[in-house]
């Protein structure tokens, strides 16, 4: 999709590394600058596989990295080659830094009109919060996801995956495919500016339109949904399961799947409107139903009437599945260090990755490229 593109990654630690790591798995050749010291991410851990990072591992596989130290003039010379010939420069800096550091935005389209840019802040480049500091769970908070996560009475609760950051690392390469798919119509560059809380910000969708709607603040829903019954987790004899009855249709089978026809009937419950309004009462009758049997016994009969259900797996049997080892996303790489191991694949192309750089594995290679020219 992407082979003969060029991208220039600044980025470090997880947002940024995550949105050009889309671009890489996409075909494009992902040139990864990195400081004399290595991105700080390396050193984040345990766990760490002979001495790699595991977690540095998992944001940057299928990119070259080379090693500039861009305080220094010949490095940004080098650099400066380099964006001539690029396609994208991708930075994750506080705002002022590519300026201070010599290569700002403006200098670089004057080197290349055709390069697309993006930076990616905690809080944008304008505004009063532009010059604080922040990392995901912060913009969790200050998105308001944290106060809406979590079972009801209960604390703030970070989402289990790094959602601040990865909104704003899926935003960027959206935005950035979206930048070189006008350039091939107009011939211009661009200039992208995102922050994270304005990605995360954006991902309210629903739940930002009721407030808009009603002045009702959303709160910590646990796995239910505020506008929909039943919806989340139950606990069976055995464990736990989920269940969504989204949409009026599944109500009747659902009803049935438990043993009670009858309340596909009852006036009580005959509209989803009125099961919301009487969510106490038949959440009530629901986890007394399914308490009495184990999730294997209520997953066949909800699913053999259409309703949507699971299990409610940890993450060690989730990448067991049969469905995911088939459809290429647990593919194993060989790191030049760590040896052969099992990674997570891309979900678009589904192709078998390219293990994460050693620092400075390709500078030789790429900086002897660019000075053959």
């Amino acid at each position: 999709m992407l082979q003969g593109f060029r991208v220039l990654d600044l980025t470090r630690m997880l947002a940024g590394p995550y949105a050009s790591m889309i671009l890489a798995d996409l075909g494009a050749e992902v040139i990864k600058i990195e400081p004399p010291e290595g991105d700080e991410i390396r050193k984040m851990g345990p766990p760490f596989v002979k001495g790699e990072s595991a977690y540095f591992m998992a944001v940057n596989r299928g990119k070259k990295s080379v090693v500039l130290d861009l305080r220094d003039p010949k490095a940004r010379e080098a650099f400066d080659r380099l964006a001539a010939e690029a396609d994208v420069v991708l930075d994750n800096f506080r705002p002022g830094v590519m300026d201070r550091l010599g290569i700002g935005h403006a200098r670089l389209h004057a080197l290349n009109p055709k390069l697309v840019l993006c930076s990616l802040t905690s809080f944008g480049e304008t505004g009063p919060m532009r010059d604080l500091p922040a990392f995901d769970l912060v913009v969790q908070a200050w998105s308001g996801a944290l106060s809406m996560t979590g079972e009801p009475g209960g604390p703030p609760a970070r989402l289990g995956i790094p959602l601040g950051d990865l909104a704003g690392g899926i935003y960027s390469a959206v935005g950035i495919l979206g930048a070189l798919l006008q350039r091939s119509r107009t011939g211009k560059g661009a200039r992208l500016e995102l922050s994270l809380l304005d990605c995360l910000t954006a991902m309210a969708t629903y739940l930002a339109q009721y407030w808009f709607a009603d002045g009702r603040v959303p709160g910590p829903q646990g796995t239910g949904h505020m506008s929909c019954v039943p919806y989340g987790a139950y606990r069976v004899a055995d464990g736990w399961i989920v269940i969504g009855v989204f949409t009026e249709r599944f109500w009747k089978g659902f009803s049935r799947a438990l043993g009670h026809p009858e309340w596909a009937e009852d006036a009580r419950w005959a509209s989803n409107e009125l099961r919301v309004k009487n969510r106490a009462e038949l959440e009530g009758l629901i986890g007394a139903v399914l308490a009495a049997r184990p999730a294997a016994a209520w997953l066949e009969r909800l699913q053999a009437e259409g309703v949507s259900a699971a299990p409610v797996l940890t993450l060690d049997r989730t990448l067991g599945l049969e469905q995911l080892i088939l459809r290429g996303m647990v593919p194993a790489v060989r790191h030049p260090v760590a040896g052969e191991m099992k990674t997570l694949g891309d979900p678009i192309l589904r192709g078998a990755p390219r293990p994460s750089p050693r620092l400075g594995e390709h500078t030789e290679e790429v900086l002897r490229g660019i000075a053959a020219r």
